[in-house]
């Protein structure tokens, strides 16, 4: 990795010593830019005047913020910058050319006019990793919005009861999973670069990156010319799987193999259904799921979902009952995973990987617009204000 000083204080992570210039907005390059900072790298977030929309965005809020932007705010420097004032632009090339990785969402093309492209940013530095994160690739002018991509991509049509109309995913999945492959890719090409002094241009988007996480649906139409539909809670290959009603409320069972029905079959009491030829393997409880499904569902109707968590659960039968995110939060503490964490006294959710010996660390609250701009012009070896 680059070992330069960021002038960010003392180690901080794996990371520590990456300069990362994130000219990003909304949610993929903040969330990306975000775990980067979260493992040590110094993030510079630059803005525009109009500042990032996020921050608009509520409710619900904090303090008169709005906790879209400050979920994926943390660890990160603020710096607001005016392309149209020359004097600022000059700071935003500097900052370009001064960074190990640039991460940018403009639209294709749309930072050239301001020498910020990477044909620029590469005769600047040659060593800078570039990532320019788009909606749909270089070719298309579409705005990067999550939910354009769930559309496109075929993932609001396998979402959602197959009765009604195709519904988007609870969270702007895509935009997710695009920071995640955005970042993984900044990471191979960070280490290319310090091999070898040569960085390149790192290019996703958020049509690719949703391809890639439907995975056994998209896979099952590029190999197997299959195009899948909704199913509602259904899995297509295995059942069951999902959720079912008891006694009170839903529990959501996965039975993802032949032992593990035999398991459950012996907790309901009817350990002969899993000698049943219908039922005995994977593909013929899927095949005969409108069979199986009123058994199993008469069974569970005898007890809460509770009370079948507790004696399923323990018999290597996996179960469990639909919680909100507030209970989910509460589980995750019980299991002793700390999901709440506070930087510079603003609480967040943890960093999602556990390192043995260079653990994520929480050091900055999400910055108010132009927080830092004298210490990223310091940073920059200019004077400040």
């Amino acid at each position: 990795m680059a070992t330069k000083d960021s002038g960010d204080g003392a180690s901080r992570g794996p990371l520590d010593g990456v300069l990362v210039a994130d000219f990003s907005r909304v949610l993929a390059g903040p969330y990306c830019t975000m775990l980067l900072a979260d493992l040590g790298a110094t993030v510079v977030k630059v803005e525009g005047p109009a500042g990032d929309e996020t921050r608009e965005w509520m409710p619900p809020a904090r303090d008169g913020v709005s906790t879209y932007y400050l979920s994926v705010g943390r660890n990160k420097r603020a710096i607001t910058l005016d392309f149209a004032d020359p004097a600022d632009l000059a700071v935003a090339r500097r900052l370009a050319a001064r960074a190990d990785v640039v991460v940018e969402n403009f639209r294709p093309g749309g930072l050239a006019r301001f020498g910020l492209d990477y044909g620029a940013v590469r005769a600047a530095n040659p060593a800078t990793v570039y990532v320019s994160i788009t909606g749909f690739g270089p070719a298309s002018d579409l705005p990067g919005y999550d939910v354009l991509a769930q559309a496109l991509s075929g993932l609001m049509s396998v979402t959602g009861d197959p009765a009604r109309p195709p519904t988007k995913a609870g969270v702007a999945i895509v935009d997710v999973v695009t920071g995640l492959h955005a970042g993984l890719a900044a990471l191979a090409a960070l280490r290319h670069s310090d091999a070898t002094g040569a960085g390149q241009h790192v290019e996703a988007n958020l049509l690719s990156s949703a391809l890639s996480a439907l995975v056994n649906q998209s896979g099952a139409h590029a190999i197997g010319g299959v195009v899948p539909g909704r199913l509602g809670n259904e899995h297509p290959s295995i059942f069951p799987y999902g959720p079912f009603p008891t006694a009170d409320k839903d529990l959501v069972v996965a039975i993802g193999n032949d032992a593990q029905f035999r398991r459950l079959c012996e907790g309901l009491g009817m350990p002969r259904l899993a000698a049943d030829e219908r039922f005995a393997t994977a593909r013929e409880r899927a095949v005969h799921r409108d069979a199986l499904r009123p058994l199993l569902e008469a069974a569970l109707a005898a007890r809460t979902a509770a009370e079948w968590h507790d004696a399923l659960a323990p018999a290597g039968v996996p179960c469990a009952p639909i919680l909100d995110i507030g209970e989910a939060f509460a589980r995750a503490d019980a299991l002793g995973l700390e999901p709440v964490v506070e930087s510079g006294g603003m609480p967040g959710v943890r960093h999602p990987v556990a390192f043995s010996a260079t653990p994520p660390t929480y050091r900055h609250a999400p910055p108010a617009p132009d927080a830092d701009r004298d210490w990223v012009l310091r940073l920059l070896g200019e004077p400040g204000r």
